[in-house]
């Protein structure tokens, strides 16, 4: 893997170069081993919080740990291209606009103790800002090759807060051009309930029921790349114990193998419905 300035990076992709680098603040990672029609992307995947925010965070690394989205990743790690935010959510989160971007408070308990200095903030959304200029340069690449593109939006979330049974899979699509998408939105949410998981554990999909796919990645990539369809797709934490904050691999290896096995026919019926 390379360590590589953001302007090197988006020069290897307007160059069509396949490359594997980390960014050279290490902010996010990006992996294009063959240039497809598919991108998959894990922005909540990561757990750096920088030094200098410690003594000011009110939040321990349990609660940040808690919101985030362990090992997402990993469960899209073989597909050819994958990019992944290596910091927390709560340096700065990625799937808000900029303008949001850092919390002032996070899931009803205040963030700081006291308020953030500029040149912090600035800090953050400069690396949100180069994070962004790099999936622009992608998928601009990508639309000028292949017309359409398919971008798998992958997250987690937290189950045990709700009261009600909740899906092992949710996918948000009320930001999707419906018209156009709906039916490969319906097909995706039928192919994530096929899959088999280990533990016994049941494979259910809704769309729209825990979450809407209201990200700020979905909607900077659906405003600016017309034939780009983002499936914004959670799946519950059934892959740890969220309280205890412990791992289940072969849980997140199961899910890892289930998309390995469905993404592709995915990705093949797209390509041809889109010509």
């Amino acid at each position: 893997m390379l360590r590589l300035s953001i302007n090197e990076i988006i020069n290897k992709i307007n160059s069509k170069e396949t490359f594997e680098a980390v960014t050279d603040d290490y902010s996010f990672t990006i992996k294009i081993e063959q240039y497809v029609h598919l991108v998959c992307a894990a922005v909540h995947d990561g757990h750096q919080f920088r030094k200098s925010l410690w003594s000011n965070c009110l939040h321990s690394e349990y609660d940040r740990w808690f919101e985030e989205d362990p090992c997402t990743k990993e469960m899209i790690q073989t597909f050819p291209i994958v990019i992944a935010g290596c910091d927390s959510r709560f340096e700065y989160d990625l799937n808000r606009a900029p303008e949001a971007a850092i919390y002032d408070d996070a899931w009803g308990k205040k963030l700081w103790k006291k308020q953030l200095p500029i040149k912090e903030r600035d800090l953050s959304l400069a690396k949100h800002t180069s994070f962004y200029k790099v999936v622009h340069a992608l998928l601009n690449q990508l639309e000028m090759m292949f017309q359409s593109v398919l971008v798998v939006d992958m997250h987690s979330y937290n189950w045990k807060r709700w009261d009600r049974e909740v899906p092992t899979f949710n996918i948000g699509s009320a930001n999707v051009d419906n018209d156009r998408f709906g039916e490969d939105v319906q097909l995706w949410r039928e192919l994530l309930s096929k899959m088999i998981l280990p533990n016994g554990i049941k494979s259910t999909s809704l769309i729209n029921d825990t979450f809407q796919g209201n990200g700020y990645f979905l909607k900077y990539i659906t405003s600016n790349f017309s034939n780009s369809l983002v499936l914004a797709t959670e799946v519950k934490k059934i892959y740890c114990d969220e309280l205890d904050q412990i791992m289940f691999p072969e849980v997140v290896r199961g899910i890892e193998e289930g998309l390995k096995e469905i993404l592709p026919k995915f990705v093949s019926d797209f390509r041809l419905k889109q010509g």
